[in-house]
C-alpha cells in the first residue's frame, strides 16, 4: 500500500494584496518568479474586487499562483489576514503589488533573518522608480513630538538633525543596517512564530497605519525590528492605493489618529492639539496636492493684474495712479472674471492648455468687464484702459499655453508636442527594435526615439534599424546628460533586475523617466503611470484637414506668413546670397506658397497620394515626414505621419512644425560648419 505524499515543505510564502493595478501586478509577479527561483515558495494573491481584469490576467499568466478573489474592498489589513491564515511557510513576505524585487531579494532577507534570531521582521531598502531613496523604508513610531515636526514641516528643513529627522530617521545613512521602530508595509518580511504569537494586522486600520501598528506590537512582544540595506526593491508608491486625493490624505492622517489613541496615553489637552493639527496638515497637504491643477489659473490671473498695470502705463505715463478707495477691486475683481470666464469654459479641466478656448474666454471677460464700467462709474477710470488690458490679456494668457505646448509641457493626457520626450531604448537585439519601433509609431504623443543603448557586453557602435547606438548600459549617465534625455524605456529580456537597478540608482540625480516594457510587450510601466505601448489606428470618418474651416484657416496662414517673410527676410536674404543654391529650397518656394501651389507644411511631394481617396493636403515645404530626413522612414511610419497630421491639423500645429523645422535647421547648419 503506497504511502501518502509528504506534504511540501514551504519555506517563504509572498503574500500580494491587489486593486486595479493589473499592469503593475503582472510585473511584480515577474520579478518574483526570478527572486525566488531555488525557494521552496508558495505566492498568494489576495484581489480586492478589481475592475481591470487582473483575476484573469493571474489565472491565464500565472496559473501557480494561490488567488483569493474578495467580492469587495474590505481594505488591505484585511485581505492580508485572509492570505496569512493559508499561508504555510516559515517566513512570510508582506509585498504591495506596484513593486519590484531583485534576483537575490528573498534570498538575503532570509539569511538575515536566520542569522539574528532576535529580529522578527525586517524591511529592505526601497527605491522610487527615478533611483532615490523612499524615505518610509524605516520609522520611528508617531509620537506627539516626531508627529508635531513631520506635521510642520521640521524634518524636511532638517533632515540630519536628530532631534528633527526622528520619524523617517534621515540622519542615519541608508547604507547600513540596524534596528528601527518600523518599517514600510509595501515590503515586510516575518517569522510564522511573529505571526502566530502577535496575530494579525489590525483590521481598524483600511489603508494606512497597520504597517506601524503591527510593527509597535511585534516590537512590545520582544523582537527586534531591523531595516536590512543588502538588498533592495523599486517601489511605484501610491498605485496600490489608487483613491481619490483627498480621501487617501483623509484616511492616512486618520491612521495616524487612532495609532496614537491606540498606543500612546497623553494628557488630553495634548492629543486635542495633536488632533488639530493633524487635521490642519490633511487639510494643507490637500491643497498642496491640487496646487497643480490651481496653477494655470493662478498664472492667468497675474497676467491680468500685468496687463491691467502695463495698461496704466502706456495710457497714463506710469503705475499705481488709481485713487486709493480704488484698490485693491481694481485688480482683484477684473483677474477673478477672466479666471470664472475661463473656468466656466472648461479651460481648467484636461483643456488647461487649449490656446482657442482660452483667448475665447479672455475676449469674452474683457467684453464683460467693458460692459460693467458703464454700471459702476465709480471705477470706470479710462475704457481705452481696459481695451488694452484685454488685447494684452488676449496675447499673453493664450500665448504662454502656446509655448508650453510648443516646449512639450503640456499636461499629460493630452495631445503632446514635437518637443516631446527624448527618448533611449535600452537593447539592440530584436526586442530592443521592436520597442523603438512601436514607440517611433506613437507620432501624436511626442515620444522622440533618438537611439539605442547596448545592454552590458554587446557593441556600442555603429547603427541598429536606422538608430544610430548611443552608449552601453555601463556609461548611460554621460548619454543622458550629452544628449538631454527624458525617457529611458527598458526592452524585455534585456537587463537582469540588478542590472536594472544598479543603472537606476547611478543616475538618481537626473531629471530621467524609467520605464520599463515586460515581456507582453503590451505597456510601458513608469513612475506613476501605465501606457499602452501600441495603439490601434482607427480611420476617422472625418479629418481636421478636410473641413472647409481648416482648409480656409490654413489657406489664410500660409499666405499671411509667406507674405511676410517674402516682405521682411527675403529681400535681405536675396542680397546676401547671390546664388540659389545659398538662399534655401523654403524661401526659394515662397512664391509658390502664395499662388497655391503648395503650402507651408504639408506631405512630401511623393507622399502626396500615398493613401488613395484621403486628402492629405498640398505638398509642403516642411512637414511631419521632412522633419524625419535624417534617418530611415519605414512605410508604416510614412502612414502614421501623414494620418496624424491629417486628423490633428491646426494652425497651431502649422506652428509648430515651422519652429521645430526652423530649429533643426540650425542645429544641422552648426554641426555642418563644425565638420
Amino acid at each position: 500500500m503506497p504511502h501518502p505524499a509528504a506534504p511540501r515543505i514551504v519555506d517563504v510564502s509572498v503574500i500580494v494584496v491587489n486593486y486595479n493595478v493589473r499592469e503593475y501586478l503582472a510585473n511584480a509577479l515577474r520579478s518574483l518568479r526570478a527572486s525566488l527561483q531555488g525557494v521552496r515558495s508558495e505566492v498568494i494573491v489576495v484581489d480586492n474586487a478589481s475592475a481591470d481584469g487582473s483575476v484573469e490576467m493571474i489565472r491565464k499568466q500565472f496559473p501557480r499562483v494561490r488567488l483569493i478573489v474578495s467580492d469587495e474592498n474590505s481594505g488591505f489589513a484585511h485581505a492580508n489576514n485572509l492570505a496569512l491564515r493559508k499561508a504555510k511557510g516559515r517566513y512570510l513576505l508582506l509585498l504591495n503589488p506596484d513593486t519590484l524585487v531583485r534576483e537575490d531579494t528573498v534570498r538575503v532577507m532570509r539569511s538575515y533573518l536566520e542569522k539574528h534570531p532576535e529580529v522578527g521582521l525586517a524591511g529592505c531598502k526601497i527605491l522610487n522608480p527615478d533611483g532615490t531613496f523612499q524615505l518610509a523604508a524605516r520609522r520611528s513610531f508617531p509620537t506627539p513630538w516626531t508627529a508635531f515636526t513631520r506635521i510642520v514641516g521640521l524634518s524636511r528643513l532638517f533632515p540630519s538633525s536628530k532631534l528633527f529627522g526622528r520619524y523617517n530617521l534621515t540622519y542615519r545613512s541608508v547604507e547600513e543596517s540596524y534596528e528601527v521602530d518600523a518599517v514600510s508595509g509595501s515590503f515586510m518580511f516575518l517569522r510564522r512564530d511573529v505571526y502566530e504569537k502577535v496575530g494579525g494586522l489590525d483590521e481598524a486600520f483600511f489603508m494606512y497605519g497597520e504597517d506601524l501598528d503591527w510593527c509597535y506590537r511585534i516590537q512590545r512582544a520582544g523582537w527586534k525590528i531591523n531595516y536590512v540595506h543588502a538588498t533592495s526593491i523599486i517601489h511605484y508608491k501610491g498605485e496600490s492605493t489608487r483613491r481619490s486625493n483627498l480621501d487617501e490624505i483623509r484616511t492616512f492622517y486618520e491612521a495616524m489618529q487612532v495609532f496614537v489613541g491606540k498606543h500612546f496615553k497623553y494628557p488630553k489637552w495634548l492629543l486635542v492639539g495633536l488632533k488639530i493639527s493633524i487635521r490642519a496638515a490633511s487639510a494643507a497637504a490637500f491643497v498642496l496636492s491640487h496646487f497643480r491643477r490651481l496653477w494655470p489659473a493662478v498664472i492667468d490671473a497675474l497676467v491680468v493684474d500685468c496687463a491691467i498695470i502695463a495698461s496704466e502705463y502706456l495710457r497714463r505715463g506710469g503705475v499705481f495712479l488709481f485713487p486709493d478707495r480704488a484698490y485693491p477691486t481694481v485688480y482683484i475683481i477684473p483677474s477673478l472674471i477672466v479666471v470664472a470666464t475661463l473656468l466656466s469654459a472648461g479651460v481648467y479641466t484636461r483643456r488647461s492648455m487649449s490656446v482657442t478656448r482660452s483667448w475665447t474666454a479672455v475676449v469674452v471677460a474683457f467684453i464683460f468687464l467693458s460692459a460693467l464700467t458703464a454700471f459702476f462709474k465709480e471705477y470706470a477710470f479710462s475704457r481705452i484702459m481696459v481695451v488694452i488690458a484685454g488685447i494684452l490679456s488676449s496675447i499673453a494668457i493664450p500665448g504662454w499655453r502656446m509655448m508650453f505646448r510648443i516646449m512639450g509641457r503640456s499636461r499629460p493626457g493630452g495631445r503632446s508636442t514635437l518637443f516631446g520626450r527624448r527618448t533611449v531604448v535600452v537593447g539592440t537585439g530584436p526586442e530592443g527594435q521592436a520597442v523603438a519601433e512601436r514607440l517611433r509609431a506613437r507620432i501624436t504623443d511626442g515620444i522622440d526615439v533618438i537611439g539605442l543603448i547596448a545592454a552590458p557586453g554587446s557593441s556600442s557602435s555603429g547603427t541598429v534599424a536606422g538608430l544610430p547606438v548611443l552608449g552601453t548600459v555601463e556609461s548611460i549617465g554621460k548619454v543622458l546628460r550629452s544628449h538631454k534625455v527624458t525617457d529611458v524605456v527598458v526592452a524585455p529580456g534585456v537587463l537582469t533586475n540588478t542590472q536594472l537597478f544598479a543603472m537606476i540608482g547611478s543616475n538618481s540625480g537626473l531629471p530621467v523617466s524609467f520605464q520599463l516594457v515586460p515581456g507582453t510587450m503590451e505597456v510601458l510601466i513608469g513612475k506613476a503611470s501605465v501606457e499602452s505601448l501600441e495603439r490601434v489606428a482607427l480611420v476617422e470618418v472625418a479629418y481636421n484637414i478636410e473641413l472647409p474651416s481648416r482648409r480656409i484657416a490654413k489657406r489664410v496662414f500660409d499666405v499671411t506668413v509667406a507674405a511676410a517673410l517674402l516682405i521682411t527676410v527675403y529681400p535681405f536674404v536675396y542680397l546676401l546670397a547671390p546664388t540659389r543654391k545659398r538662399r534655401g529650397s523654403f524661401l526659394r518656394n515662397l512664391p509658390d506658397v502664395l499662388s497655391g501651389r503648395c503650402s507651408l507644411v504639408g506631405p512630401t511631394a511623393e507622399a502626396v497620394g500615398y493613401i488613395p481617396g484621403l486628402f492629405l493636403g498640398k505638398p509642403g515645404l516642411t512637414g511631419l515626414i521632412q522633419l524625419h530626413a535624417g534617418r530611415p522612414v519605414s512605410r508604416e511610419e510614412i502612414e502614421q505621419f501623414l494620418l496624424s497630421y491629417a486628423r490633428n491639423q491646426s494652425v497651431l500645429l502649422d506652428l509648430e512644425i515651422l519652429f521645430k523645422s526652423f530649429i533643426l535647421h540650425r542645429r544641422r547648419r552648426r554641426i555642418a560648419s563644425a565638420t
